[in-house]
């Protein structure tokens, strides 16, 4: 089985993708940045990182899920030298045990934001 998840609680997608895609047990969350529901672009690697937790929340709750859920997330920065704010922020709303990451560098995120991620979540016991 395979569903669109969507949610107006969180900004919509900018082209041709789905905010989530349900397929089985798992859910593939696109790539949030930090733009609200309303699509008001938030200021600041710190206030990004938290819309896009918000926006993550938004969709998982959607699907029934939470963040303890997330097996694996992936983080896309501007610049590396915003790797501790964001690795502190991130801290903060998870717990053990904490999920896969990865983190890479890239050259430019849409609407020229600092910070981007995606995640991939077990809907499963």
């Amino acid at each position: 089985m395979i569903k669109k998840v969507h949610t107006d609680n969180a900004p919509p997608a900018l082209g041709p993708y789905s905010q989530a895609i349900q397929a089985g047990d798992f859910l593939y969350v696109s790539g949030q940045i930090g733009l609200d529901k309303d699509g008001e672009v938030q200021e600041g690697i710190e206030n990004q990182t938290k819309q896009i937790f918000a926006n993550l929340q938004a969709v998982l709750e959607e699907a029934g899920a939470d963040l303890s859920k997330v097996v694996k997330f992936t983080i896309f920065l501007d610049s590396m030298d915003d790797f501790a704010t964001v690795n502190e922020i991130y801290g903060s709303y998870l717990q053990e045990p904490y999920p896969a990451r990865s983190t890479v560098e890239v050259s430019c995120l849409p609407k020229n934001l600092l910070v981007e991620m995606e995640a991939i979540v077990y809907l499963g016991e």
